[in-house]
């Protein structure tokens, strides 16, 4: 089934590297191209980042109705609303974790970064057999604030196979109690960045999709991903990701996300048995 969606791909005029796996709720996989590819994992990362602050939360690590100050120092440029706003501003650390997903806010993501340590994260991620997911530091920092990995180059990565993982033993209940994979969804449907797997899901006449999505979407220059679960008539755990796209043009014009989220959907409609329920 990836050669239709190579093939429509290609005759768009995208020519960068993809990785696409989609499972079902069981972890089943049901497509696969380039699972094992490396990529930057951009604001993917964060997905990862919101489960383990979430375990923390359950073990009474972490209060989530505790407080955060925001100091000047800690706003950074890219995503989000928080490097737009004044220092001296407190919120919890559900709000952080909620700005992290919903609007990819970069600040609250450091502020995470902070408090649970990279080294913790990627001890988490190996102890999971995530081992292509690496948090290398916090986003978006000055050269003089960048950590010796960082100034070598070393970005912050991850695979189809990993996110797919990840999400698939998310929402089957494997990582979190009830309660928490439950808020952990909850933030990830809130998501206001649609425009890869939410952009061509059929709508209902009051404009209301038709099915759920709980997902996380990242970009960088000529980087375009997005990595969810899917409440299609079967559910999926899809995650596509690619690099060396060219048009560097902001969304929604670009015409590289256009071409990927137009091949994307017959795919994802086929495999979750959409075309079986006379849905569109």
């Amino acid at each position: 089934m990836t050669l239709p969606f190579l093939s429509d791909l290609r005759a768009q005029g995208y020519q960068g590297e993809v990785g696409l796996r989609v499972c079902d709720l069981t972890g089943r996989e049901l497509l696969a191209l380039n699972p094992q590819r490396v990529f930057p994992a951009a604001s993917t990362i964060k997905v990862p980042l919101l489960i383990l602050a979430l375990e923390w939360a359950q073990a009474g690590r972490l209060d989530l109705e505790g407080r955060v100050t925001l100091q000047a120092a800690d706003r950074v440029s890219g995503a989000g609303v928080l490097h737009e706003l004044g220092p001296g501003l407190t919120l919890s650390w559900r709000d952080a974790l909620t700005l992290m997903i919903i609007v990819s806010d970069n600040t609250a993501t450091n502020l995470v970064i902070e408090l649970l340590g990279v080294g913790a994260v990627n001890d988490w991620l190996n102890r999971h057999g995530w081992t292509d997911t690496r948090l290398v530091g916090k986003l978006q920092l000055p050269p003089e604030q960048r950590n010796p990995a960082q100034l070598r180059g070393e970005r912050n990565c991850t695979t189809a196979a990993d996110q797919t993982g990840t999400l698939g033993r998310l929402v089957r209940g494997e990582l979190l109690d009830a309660a928490h994979t439950v808020l952990a969804l909850d933030i990830l449907e809130r998501q206001q960045y649609r425009d890869l797997i939410g952009r061509c899901l059929p709508r209902a006449e009051n404009g209301e999709h038709l099915y759920r999505l709980a997902s996380k979407s990242g970009e960088l220059d000529g980087v375009h991903h997005d990595v969810g679960v899917l409440y299609t008539p079967r559910p999926l755990v899809i995650a596509l990701l690619t690099q060396g796209g060219t048009d560097r043009r902001e969304l929604p014009g670009n015409r590289d996300v256009n071409a990927l989220s137009e091949a994307l959907w017959p795919l994802l409609s086929a495999l979750g048995n959409v075309h079986r329920q006379g849905d569109i």
